[in-house]
């Protein structure tokens, strides 16, 4: 190569790394308009609860390290709290031998004053899991009776068993009713019901009902809504970044144990649920939806992969709304 050539191919060789900076520069703006529709926040987190009320601040709770919190006096800004436990339960490594204390998809309901916070152990791609309940009196760590008091396992699942007992959704029903969907993969989600005095099983004989299967499915969300028990619900893969395939899809009933059927009257037991939201631009995966009912306006709120971000997952929070069939959408998604 002579010198006139090598300073051509350079020449060129700037001139494109230059465009694709242009391009990087202009495709930034577009991308962040994508993430604020969605409702990105800035808490980096993965598998929110419910959202649940305590003072002047809204909570929720996370996966992490002995059960991340996190808190917002305007469900915009939003800050850390501190971990639900100092210590790991002493059962925990009775049932898990290699457990470190990274504790999986809480979720929190407040019931006669109490609050009770669900949350999972367990090991990646392993159903040898458990779910377990701790209450508290207050979420405020500056409050003289704040404190969480762990109750134990209310439902485990072993090698041998069909189902993983993960991701706890809790529902407490207008009837006054409390149970609990839960599921991942296997044979997928299912139901149980809750005595409200204790948090725990209200019959451990009982056996649990089968809610929804799909060859990859989990996270489990249950809502009711003018004589409709909504179950909303992840298919495909979480926790790959941008490579996650996630995808909330949602079914209906007119009773919470079921059946529920999409909007083509597939059931969900059989692989069926209507695709409510999916990756779109830089908003990838979204998973484990919650839904907020409230007069000023229904939220949903979950965690996604922002490929602006490497694929680190965020919370996002948007509008819900309801269509003249009575069916959820979501605004933020529609073209």
């Amino acid at each position: 190569m002579n010198v006139r050539t090598a300073c051509t191919v350079l020449l060129v060789a700037s001139l494109s790394i230059a465009s694709l900076g242009r391009a990087d520069e202009r495709a930034q703006p577009a991308a962040n308009e994508v993430l604020n529709r969605y409702g990105k926040r800035a808490a980096r987190l993965h598998d929110p609860s419910a959202l649940v009320r305590d003072g002047d601040r809204t909570w929720l709770f996370s996966t992490g390290w002995l059960v991340s919190s996190w808190h917002s006096t305007d469900l915009v800004e939003w800050q850390r709290g501190p971990s639900v436990f100092r210590e790991m339960p002493a059962w925990v490594r009775d049932v898990l031998p290699d457990q470190r204390g990274h504790f999986w998809a809480p979720d929190v309901i407040k019931i006669n004053g109490s609050f009770l916070l669900y949350y999972s152990v367990s090991s990646f791609g392993k159903n040898s899991s458990a779910i377990a309940l701790a209450t508290a009196a207050s979420l405020n760590p500056e409050s003289d009776d704040y404190g969480w008091t762990d109750q134990g396992i209310v439902i485990q699942s072993t090698a041998t068993d069909d189902f993983n007992a993960i991701d706890p959704a809790i529902i407490q029903t207008d009837a006054g009713e409390l149970w609990m969907a839960y599921g991942s993969f296997w044979s997928g989600l299912q139901l149980i019901q809750l005595d409200p005095a204790t948090g725990l099983r209200l019959d451990p004989m009982a056996a649990p009902v089968p809610l929804a299967w799909s060859k990859e499915i989990e996270a489990a969300h249950i809502v009711e809504r003018d004589g409709w028990f909504f179950l909303f619900l992840n298919h495909g893969i979480c926790c790959r970044g941008v490579e996650s395939t996630y995808e909330i899809r949602v079914g209906r009933s007119r009773s919470i144990t079921g059946p529920y059927f999409d909007r083509e009257g597939r059931s969900l037991r059989h692989g069926g649920g209507t695709l409510l939201l999916a990756s779109d631009g830089p908003f990838i995966g979204p998973g484990h939806a919650n839904v907020t009912l409230r007069p000023e306006g229904d939220l949903l709120h979950c965690h996604f992969y922002d490929a602006t971000e490497q694929g680190r997952s965020f919370l996002a929070i948007m509008p819900i709304e309801w269509d003249a069939w009575g069916w959820p959408v979501v605004p933020a998604a529609t073209p």
